[in-house]
């Protein structure tokens, strides 16, 4: 999906817009943030919310692609770089 991302932070809100929008950031091993263009946050973001639809999707959560865990950013570690 991402290539040498490890994190996938998903939430239903981009910073810059005030309506729900599917929208997604990866970090790599050491927590950096990895670029993605538009198309790759739009649909890696789509790709987790439908993979856990259970999730309250209202707050950001992380994805773990080592282990699969879902996390709500809140329990989730802290990454380098800041983040939503």
């Amino acid at each position: 999906m991402v290539p040498g991302a490890r994190i996938v932070r998903v939430s239903q809100h981009q910073p810059s817009q005030t309506w729900p929008s599917p929208y997604s950031r990866a970090y790599d091993e050491q927590g950096h943030l990895i670029p993605l263009n538009r198309a790759q946050r739009v649909t890696a973001a789509r790709w987790v919310i439908r993979a856990y639809p259970e999730a309250n999707w209202d707050e950001a959560h992380d994805l773990d692609l080592t282990t699969g865990a879902l996390r709500p950013v809140v329990e989730a570690r802290p990454v380098v770089d800041g983040g939503r």
